[in-house]
């Protein structure tokens, strides 16, 4: 199905009216991955709407389709959740074209290795019911980017995030990494544009600076439930804090950061793709 277009950016800005949009001024923009980590939802928590990136290449080396799981002892150890994904393209397959190789045995999976984390959480069993939304969706799918999509939807919606969700597949943007960023914050309206720690590594301010948009660096806190934030599922800090608690640590960063005060990052850990 051919994506609708709600409008595009120009070669050029000069002269050219921007649709009044109501989505709100802080933006994020992030690929879909599978149940992402604490630092990811904890960004698109922050912000006021969340620019899926779906068009964009897969990358195998990334968190899109897998993510790592915790024990809940404290022993550190933690295990790879993957889904074994069929890029029908290669290489070049974007995201929203990557396929489930078996939807069956990746439901089981998700289901299994799930449980044998986290059943022992007291808040495992209404999550576990939340959960099958996702699994019920591998009987009708087997595009990845549905089923990533939708496990952060769970996610989200346990911390009552009040956002809305946009795709870059249903916008124009020029191409360009921070172009591309750039454009699609601008066109969905956005003042702020929150950015991860790696994307700061490579974006260009002036692409946001000609359309007045503010860079934003989204950074996590070093300690305490966060010492993990850039390399565990968020699924971790949920069964160990529950989902009134997790809420509460994404309002204060969220204060803290939009406020412009420092968050202590230890920036030890890689983030390869966080945008």
């Amino acid at each position: 199905m051919t994506p609708i277009r709600l409008f595009s950016a120009p070669d050029s800005t000069a002269d050219f009216c921007r649709p009044d949009l109501p989505y709100g001024e802080v933006c994020a923009i992030h690929q879909p991955n599978l149940f992402p980590r604490l630092s990811t939802l904890a960004k698109l928590y922050a912000a006021d709407y969340w620019i899926v990136l779906d068009d964009v290449q897969f990358t195998r080396r990334d968190y899109q389709h897998r993510t790592r799981l915790g024990s809940l002892d404290g022993s550190g150890q933690a295990q790879w959740l993957s889904i074994a994904t069929h890029l029908p393209h290669g290489r070049s397959t974007s995201i929203r074209g990557a396929r489930l190789a078996d939807p069956a045995r990746c439901r089981r999976r998700i289901a299994q290795l799930l449980a044998d984390h986290y059943r022992r959480s007291i808040h495992w069993p209404p999550f576990r019911q939340r959960l099958e939304s996702l699994l019920a969706r591998f009987e009708s799918t087997d595009r990845l980017v549905d089923v990533t999509e939708l496990s952060t939807r769970l996610l989200l919606e346990q911390v009552k995030w009040p956002g809305r969700i946009l795709h870059s597949s249903d916008l124009f943007a020029r191409g360009g990494r921070s172009q591309r960023l750039a454009d699609l914050a601008w066109l969905t309206g956005a003042t702020t544009y929150l950015c991860g720690t790696g994307g700061m590594r490579y974006l260009e301010p002036p692409a946001f600076q000609v359309h007045s948009i503010e860079i934003l660096p989204f950074r996590t806190p070093a300690s305490g439930i966060w010492e993990s934030a850039r390399e565990m599922s968020a699924i971790h800090a949920l069964m160990l804090a529950g989902p009134h608690a997790l809420r509460q640590e994404f309002e204060t960063l969220k204060a803290r950061v939009l406020a412009g005060e420092p968050t202590r990052s230890s920036g030890a850990a890689s983030e390869p793709s966080a945008l």
